[in-house]
């Protein structure tokens, strides 16, 4: 099986920490040469620091803040005259908690800025390069409420459904240029936006993180939450030649917690 990403230029968003970090650590092991995207330069240093180069892979970062679209459409644009692009990873933290009736009109606004389009002006720059070099992987980072809608994540939810409908219509156009589109769905995974939410529940129902912690964790088959790198790895499994055929899918990787096939 063909894994190798030798010679492949990665572009990861959100890349400092978390899932999107735990991608760019395994698509650089593969051999890419991974860019990382973020807001934060400090933070940005030390992740490309963190990234293997033991086949000469060249890293590097990119500053953009997500909830400005046009800075990203500048800061990729810049990117992609100078090396072509060969895997995007959209992945972007998620909304705030909440309900839908309590959600404001700038809470909508502000998540399809962060995601929706910014995933299209991300795709509208890096497509070209990849018609070109023949070889084009695309791996969206949403949810798995794409499926079964979360409590209390509105939002985010919504928003996660736009962009997994703009996926499956993206993979539809450009798969005849050996160009793919998938998704992966992360469930219950150990990430700082988890803990987050944790404690946000706890603080709501006035009991310890643990009793959170332990409720969550009995409704996954599994028992135990997810782990970024075992995200990461069907990541890269997506962005490697041996996923060639696999376009337009949307992949639960949540230890068997979503109800539906």
């Amino acid at each position: 099986m063909n894994l190798s990403l030798e010679g492949r230029n990665a572009v990861i968003c959100g890349s400092t920490q978390g899932i999107g970090l735990a991608i760019a650590e395994e698509l650089a092991m593969l051999g890419a040469n991974c860019t990382l995207l973020a807001r934060n330069e400090k933070a940005l240093q030390e992740a490309v620091k963190t990234l293997d180069i033991s086949l000469r892979q060249q890293h590097n970062y990119l500053i953009a803040d997500f909830s400005k679209p046009d800075q990203v459409k500048q800061v990729i644009a810049q990117q992609v005259q100078q090396h072509p692009v060969h895997i995007l990873i959209n992945n972007t933290g998620g909304p705030p908690p909440g309900s839908v009736l309590d959600a404001t009109e700038e809470a909508f606004l502000n998540a399809f800025n962060q995601h929706l389009i910014v995933n299209q002006l991300l795709a509208q720059a890096v497509i070209p390069g990849m018609k070109q070099a023949g070889y084009g992987r695309i791996i969206n980072v949403i949810s798995t409420s794409i499926r079964i809608p979360i409590t209390n994540l509105a939002v985010s939810g919504t928003v996660r459904g736009a962009v997994a409908m703009w996926s499956k219509i993206l993979a539809n156009e450009v798969g005849q240029f050996n160009i793919t589109v998938n998704n992966i769905l992360p469930g219950l995974t150990k990430t700082q936006r988890l803990e987050s939410l944790i404690k946000n529940n706890a603080q709501k129902r006035g009991v310890t993180t643990d009793v959170i912690e332990q409720e969550m964790k009995q409704e996954i088959p599994m028992k135990r939450f997810g782990e970024a790198a075992e995200l990461a790895s069907v990541a890269a499994f997506l962005a490697s030649p041996a996923a060639s055929y696999v376009n337009g899918v949307s992949i639960a990787i949540d230890g068997g917690k979503t109800g539906a096939l």
